[in-house]
């Protein structure tokens, strides 16, 4: 982690696992995603996680992204990059706990299996990767499944056709 690196973890609503068992599963999830994404950050950056329940996400998926629906995870952006490193304000990543506990279990995956591909995913989002073609997609999905393997999970997109945004 760049030095000075901090997670401001923020248990709104859900019945989310404990503070430190999040902040725990955010920080391991974000340690693999910088290391092996070789995303730059610079020192002294913050990001924020917020872990709500559908209700709460879905308003802000309707106010930011005009989707009148909860979502698992949403990302917001905060600095620009300055020469390819971003920081200090590296954004927010909101969690929707239904919408993540069904997926979790539709898809008979560990919940914090999921919640750390979540947190990959969003993390991603942040440093400007993006699902809106095939290519980035592709791209994309290929960065978070060696992540996720890097921390022993599985391939979450196994047997599954690319997801693009919008499809």
């Amino acid at each position: 982690m760049p030095d000075g690196f901090v997670i401001d973890v923020t248990l709104e609503a859900g019945d989310w696992p404990d503070e430190e068992e999040l902040a725990r599963l955010a920080e391991t999830a974000i340690r693999a995603t910088l290391s092996k994404g070789k995303l730059q950050v610079m020192d002294n950056s913050e990001l924020s996680l917020l872990f709500t329940n559908d209700a709460s996400i879905r308003k802000l998926n309707g106010e930011w992204r005009d989707k009148d629906k909860p979502t698992n995870v949403l990302s917001f952006p905060g600095s620009d990059p300055v020469d390819d490193r971003y920081g200090p304000l590296l954004g927010d990543i909101v969690f929707g706990f239904e919408t993540i506990s069904s997926e979790a279990r539709d898809m008979g995956v560990d919940f914090s299996d999921h919640l750390s591909h979540l947190t990959v995913h969003g993390l991603l989002h942040l440093f400007d990767y993006d699902h809106q073609t095939d290519e980035e997609a592709e791209l994309m999905e290929g960065l978070e499944k060696t992540i996720l393997a890097s921390l022993s999970i599985d391939d979450p997109y196994a047997g599954s056709p690319l997801v693009v945004e919008g499809n």
